[in-house]
């Protein structure tokens, strides 16, 4: 059985991923799921607490950054 798949935007890339992965599912895959990672969703930045709940979508475009604390 094979496993279904789509295309995502991922930093400005074209990405495929399997259809019915969370953003924390994504974050652990690319072994990104550390202390400081931002992820925004089609310009909309998802809170930490949502990442397990918020499923991807086919053509979803995400960026990925380190947020950095200063003042």
């Amino acid at each position: 059985m094979t496993t279904a798949h789509m295309q995502i935007m991922l930093n400005d890339q074209p990405f495929e991923v399997e259809i019915a992965i969370t953003a924390a599912m994504l974050l652990q895959q690319l072994n990104r799921h550390q202390p400081g990672t931002a992820l925004a969703i089609n310009q909309v930045i998802i809170p930490r607490a949502d990442w397990e709940t918020c499923q991807l979508r086919e053509g979803d475009n995400i960026l990925l950054f380190q947020a950095i604390a200063g003042g």
